[in-house]
């Protein structure tokens, strides 16, 4: 009878603690989704470093709350300012990336996260890791323009400073008729630059094939085919080159003609 009496009230004591574990977890959970919502009104209120603050809670309160994770990382983000290159920005810009990268790990097809930390680096000017980004989200988003049109923009970004030092060094002015003067200074030029120009001006074609009036894409494919002709190696080649350039201008200007008709036709 001793031992009956001592097992229940073992059990007893063991369904106690189990309801008061049920009930803290439930507890957490509603400080949890109060400290969200409580974030969501401070992002809101464009007070970010407070979002950041009660997102926090909400995740130390209930670790597996992705909203969370993925608002704090957006308030870190809206605290960045692109092209600052303070310490405490710089610091700030990695807050978010760190975070959205925490979301990736739980959601590994977070279209946001991948987005989001690809343009962090881009406006970081972090170039490599920012084409890494954009390539990976291509993996699962293909048709992601944006992705397809920023590679191009990257590879313009890291091609025209080096076209520039060479026309430099050869006495040659921005607006000078190419191709690059000097046979040996060209060919150098041509094996740094050549595979960017080539990656830049397909991807930027695969954004106007995706969005038929990314007038955008349009202008930097010109800026690319005006690169291609620097380094051309023959006239014929090079008047080849500056055609196309030309011709994606005026591709450029008859898109942005048609979207001003469009946008003209819907005021009225």
């Amino acid at each position: 009878m001793k031992e009956m009496t001592r097992i229940f009230a073992t059990a007893a004591a063991l369904l106690v603690v189990l309801a008061a574990s049920g009930c803290s977890d439930k507890i957490n959970y509603l400080k949890a989704r109060s400290s969200l919502n409580s974030g969501v009104k401070a992002f809101e209120a464009a007070d970010f470093p407070r979002a950041v603050e009660h997102f926090g809670q909400a995740i130390e309160l209930d670790p597996a709350l992705l909203d969370a994770r993925t608002y704090r990382a957006c308030a870190y983000m809206m605290q960045y300012v692109p092209g600052g290159e303070s310490a405490d920005n710089e610091r700030i810009a990695e807050q978010a990336i760190s975070g959205f990268q925490e979301v990736l790990s739980r959601d590994p097809g977070n279209k946001l996260a991948q987005e989001y930390i690809a343009s962090l680096y881009y406006n970081m000017k972090e170039f490599d890791k920012a084409k890494e980004a954009y390539t990976k989200l291509l993996e699962t988003n293909p048709d992601h323009k944006v992705a397809h049109y920023t590679i191009g923009v990257i590879d313009w970004a890291i091609v025209y400073p080096r076209d520039m030092e060479a026309r430099a060094e050869l006495g040659m002015k921005q607006d000078d008729p190419g191709p690059i003067k000097d046979a040996k200074v060209r060919r150098q030029l041509a094996e740094q630059n050549a595979p960017l120009l080539d990656e830049g001006v397909r991807h930027l074609e695969e954004a106007v094939r995706i969005d038929p009036q990314y007038d955008d894409a349009m202008a930097y494919i010109n800026l690319l085919y005006r690169r291609k002709a620097d380094i051309a190696e023959s006239k014929e080649e090079y008047e080849k080159f500056s055609a196309e350039a030309d011709d994606w201008v005026q591709k450029a200007l008859d898109s942005k003609k048609l979207k001003a008709e469009a946008g003209t036709k819907q005021a009225f």
